[in-house]
């Protein structure tokens, strides 16, 4: 298993530090937000994304996923009833996939939940197939770039759209792509699933669902700094012989960002030593 730090939880720092600091901290990656990098991602090029993968490489990591993906530009929609505006969010994802790819990321996590959540008078399954619809278009691009596209599960709390890891199942179920899985966020899946979520990652990693894991508390906080179990999620990890990225996610930076970040990998590496 391969630990990474969500790299927002540094924004405040330039990128080369917060490299410094995720391998400091035993990270093997890191994952980006791409709004951390510009204020307009559309403006994102291979160049850049060989520079950002230059410098993770020379810190010893890698860049393991893009994730926020529809923070920046503003405006931008999944579940928009406007074709135009649709097909503007699609082609923006369809770039990020590009940059992914370019930089030797593994995955691209969708959460974005205020871009996929019903607009006024839509419905929630209006919203749903809108979206599932730009995940489809989108799937061939991802196989492409040799990336997979996560679609996450999101707690009802931040959208009615796809809250548990078996509606988003379906969802990569029926656009049928290899490059479309799934993944478990620790977090949304502690608000939103009816059993303990590391019983719903053993049923998915079995399934071949799950790509992809974030842990963090359901207080938004960082692992291990609230009540959320984390141990039984990675020994089901750990016992299904996983070998993907494990990315730490943390909402509430208690009580800075550098003692969030050191307190969430120092836990995590913590526990994946007990289970060696």
């Amino acid at each position: 298993m391969k630990l990474s730090l969500c790299n927002e939880v540094l924004q405040h720092l330039p990128f080369e530090d917060q490299c410094r600091i995720a391998a400091a901290l035993g990270c093997q990656g890191l994952e980006v937000a791409p709004f951390t990098l510009t204020d307009d991602p559309r403006t994102l090029t291979a160049a850049d994304a060989r520079r950002i993968a230059g410098i993770a490489a020379d810190h010893g990591l890698t860049i393991s996923s893009l994730h926020w993906l529809l923070v920046k530009p503003d405006g931008l929609s999944l579940s928009t009833p406007d074709d135009a505006l649709h097909r503007r969010t699609t082609d923006f994802l369809r770039h990020l996939i590009d940059f992914a790819g370019e930089c030797g990321a593994d995955a691209l996590v969708h959460g974005s939940h205020k871009q996929r959540s019903p607009w006024p008078g839509q419905s929630v399954a209006d919203a749903l197939a809108r979206a599932e619809a730009g995940w489809a278009r989108l799937a061939p691009a991802a196989q492409a770039a040799g990336v997979v596209y996560c679609i996450e599960p999101l707690s009802r709390r931040e959208t009615e759209v796809l809250n548990t890891v078996a509606e988003a199942a379906a969802v990569v179920d029926r656009i049928g792509s290899p490059a479309m899985r799934t993944m478990i966020d620790l977090s949304a899946a502690a608000q939103a699933e009816a059993e303990p979520p590391h019983q719903v990652l053993a049923r998915y990693l079995a399934s071949g669902h799950i790509a992809h894991v974030q842990v963090n508390d359901a207080n938004r906080r960082g692992p291990g700094q609230g009540d959320t179990p984390v141990a039984p999620l990675l020994r089901v990890l750990h016992e299904a012989g996983y070998g993907g990225w494990i990315a730490m996610e943390p909402f509430d930076y208690h009580p800075d960002p550098l003692a969030c970040a050191a307190h969430s990998a120092g836990y995590v590496r913590g526990i994946l030593e007990t289970l060696r």
